[in-house]
């Protein structure tokens, strides 16, 4: 496994809300690590903890899970990934790149699959695409548990990022995708930011965390 430095920001209060001193803890970390070309910069709820991250050639990815979870056994898991150089697949957009992440669901459960695009969204200057995706009954899965996920695809300068938030759930057949409940979760991951890298700039990116 090879690692990438991942820093957590503590926010004084959930997505950027102020709170004094004596006010509630918080309730995420804004997380930012190099990740090819640029910084990637988001918000995780505090109840997530990585459990993973690995570079293979030009694929990275990093997965969080619930505390108490494992990257084998889990509820809930935010799982970050890069693509390399796919901006220069001129056929490759961040709409296509979200539907091949969420079509990769219908392979494990051809007849419970569901999948919905929310549509283009704009992450400060950078053109992205968010989709839905659920499994009613994983088919290869032992409980053949349901599974629902938020896909965000970012393109980058160079690269493509994506921003998955996943949900395991008893297994039910042909599932009613909760837009409200899922866009809510997308709330909680803003701002969804990529900064460039700073020639000589040390963690914690300051040109990157005091960019709104």
């Amino acid at each position: 496994m090879t690692r990438m430095s991942v820093y957590l920001v503590m926010l004084a209060a959930m997505l950027g809300s102020a709170a004094s001193a004596e006010g509630p803890p918080p309730t995420a970390f804004k997380v930012i690590s190099p990740i090819f070309g640029q910084l990637v910069t988001f918000s995780m709820p505090q109840a997530f903890v990585v459990v993973g991250e690995n570079i293979n050639g030009p694929s990275y990815i990093r997965e969080a899970v619930l505390k108490g979870e494992t990257a084998n056994r889990w509820t809930q898991m935010i799982t970050v990934t890069g693509a390399k150089g796919l901006v220069a697949n001129a056929n490759v957009t961040p709409e296509t790149f979200a539907a091949s992440i969420a079509g990769g669901f219908k392979s494990a459960c051809p007849d419970t699959f569901v999948a919905k695009g929310v549509g283009p969204v704009k992450f400060g200057d950078q053109d992205g695409y968010v989709a839905l995706a659920s499994c009613g009954s994983v088919v290869s899965a032992p409980d053949k548990h349901s599974e629902t996920a938020l896909v965000v695809a970012v393109k980058g300068s160079a690269d493509y990022y994506t921003l998955q938030w996943a949900e395991r759930t008893p297994t039910s057949g042909r599932p009613v995708i909760d837009e409200a409940k899922w866009l809510e979760r997308l709330r909680q991951l803003q701002p969804i930011r990529l900064c460039p890298i700073v020639p000589g700039e040390a963690p914690p990116y300051p040109s990157c965390v005091n960019k709104s």
